[in-house]
């Protein structure tokens, strides 16, 4: 029982250190003026320096990028293949045809080359250049066809006309290639060449899992889609992200479990609800990563629930940020979070974004490209996801030891020793707020949205009440 005192008290100092790395001295006097910028710096186990963190990111989405991924095949094998250099993933494989609920595992898509050519021998069009000149999932085809016989297999966006659009046809067979409308516009009458060297046959769905063993077997799910080809924003940013925080949580103490799914979109979550629901009672928490990159603000979308730990602790950490932010409701649309959050399972999980899918022109487009992300939008966005588990990790529940009117802080150095100057590094407020509301009933959540005083100054707090023996961890006397 000592030892879980004393590991309770370790956990908070870790949590404290980290809050003095990522808040400013203006953060710290508890002011919410909105003007003040969200933590930029910050020191990880990872022994990466706070100014290169995002340029880390930023690196690994570099190598991601000429990636042509899809719902399954070899793009999907190889991404997985260059983020288990960073984490040892699981990567498994569910053959094509397997029953997943209402929906069936598809056929393998693979391709290896595409193009057309005109009657001059040029290629007009061509998958080496870009990814998304080829409509994903295109059946193979070699044949030459007039300009007004291709035109059906052609997609273009005629408000973004320099932009090459990302289409799929993952459930209907079909073929086809995207270009920039103002080169559509150009083309001329004639015969052109079409060639797609690719395969659609019985297979595999291929996802990545990574799972992290804590003290408690009630799991953290944390999940990212790895289905779109060259889109740097969308999801790259949140295949990164969530690498990263499972190296940073790999290397600490951890109160949950932490289970990591790098999975195509929708039949991804699909199939691995299907093929592990003895393990859903686990899960506690979760959080789907998108769009992270570009320099928007944050969004969060809350889980079905509306009202799970985990939508209350990102909504107070936003609301405490000093940054520009959106909390919007759960709708049944959007990416993963819609599967695991179906009535049949009703999860709390919620999904980070910055700008929200769909809402700004370089979406689902190549504008979506290595110069529409930011490695500063980045490593801002690593720093709110480790602020979220962090605040996970703290969020218990605590007994004040001496309940009958305040206890004297003074002597215990943790009172402002004269008037109008503070020595001990900690708001007055915030000691006597966890004091007065530590009844075993409140958790730090609970105290820091009552005072909304940040929560990690709460965390703070409790950490010396706890130091000077006049908290305890409320489990703890349960146990006895």
């Amino acid at each position: 029982m000592v030892l879980r005192a004393i590991l309770s008290v370790v956990r908070l100092s870790r949590f404290f250190d980290h809050f003095v790395e990522l808040h400013t001295p203006e953060v710290l006097n508890f002011s919410l003026a909105r003007d003040r910028n969200f933590p930029k710096s910050w020191h990880t186990i990872m022994t990466i320096e706070p100014s290169s963190i995002g340029q880390d990111l930023y690196d690994l989405i570099v190598k991601l990028y000429p990636i042509c991924r899809s719902i399954t095949g070899g793009g999907t094998r190889q991404t997985l293949q260059i983020l288990k250099e960073s984490i040892p993933l699981e990567v498994r494989e569910v053959p094509t045809g397997t029953q997943v609920f209402d929906w069936i595992v598809p056929k393998e898509w693979n391709i290896k080359d595409a193009y057309i050519k005109n009657a001059r021998g040029e290629k007009i069009v061509d998958f080496a250049v870009s990814s998304l000149h080829i409509l994903n999932y295109s059946l193979p085809v070699r044949t030459k066809l007039e300009l007004e016989e291709l035109k059906p297999h052609l997609f273009t966006l005629s408000d973004s006309p320099d932009w090459i659009p990302y289409r799929t046809s993952y459930y209907k067979e079909n073929w086809g290639f995207c270009l920039a409308h103002n080169q559509y516009l150009q083309l001329e009458a004639g015969e052109y060449e079409v060639f797609i060297d690719s395969s659609l046959e019985p297979g595999y769905l291929t996802y990545g899992e990574y799972y992290l063993p804590g003290e408690s077997e009630e799991e953290v799910l944390i999940s990212c889609h790895i289905c779109h080809p060259s889109l740097a924003n969308d999801n790259l940013s949140g295949n990164a992200i969530a690498t990263f925080l499972a190296q940073y949580l790999r290397e600490t103490s951890r109160r949950y479990s932490y289970r990591f799914l790098f999975i195509p979109g929708t039949i991804g979550s699909i199939t691995w609800l299907s093929l592990n629901e003895d393990k859903i009672a686990n899960i506690k928490h979760g959080l789907v990563l998108t769009c992270l990159g570009d320099s928007g603000h944050f969004t969060y979308k809350k889980s079905r629930r509306g009202n799970a730990e985990i939508d209350r602790i990102i909504a107070h950490l936003l609301a405490t940020s000093s940054k520009e932010y959106e909390m919007i409701d759960f709708y049944p649309y959007g990416y993963d979070e819609r599967q695991y959050c179906s009535p049949g399972f009703n999860l709390p999980v919620g999904c980070l974004m910055r700008s929200r899918h769909g809402t700004f022109p370089e979406y689902h487009t190549s504008a979506d490209n290595l110069d529409f992300i930011k490695p500063e939008s980045l490593a801002e966005s690593f720093a709110l996801c480790r602020s979220i588990v962090d605040a996970l990790e703290a969020n218990k529940t605590y007994l004040n030891q001496n309940p009958k009117c305040e206890p004297q802080l003074g002597k215990r150095g943790l009172y402002r020793t004269m008037g109008g100057h503070q020595d001990s590094g900690f708001n007055e407020m915030a000691l006597l707020w966890v004091l007065n509301l530590s009844d075993g009933k409140n958790s730090l959540l609970d105290i820091a949205e009552r005072s909304q005083i940040p929560f990690e100054v709460i965390a703070a707090a409790t950490r010396a009440l706890c130091e000077c023996k006049l908290l305890v961890d409320s489990s703890i006397i349960s146990e006895l």
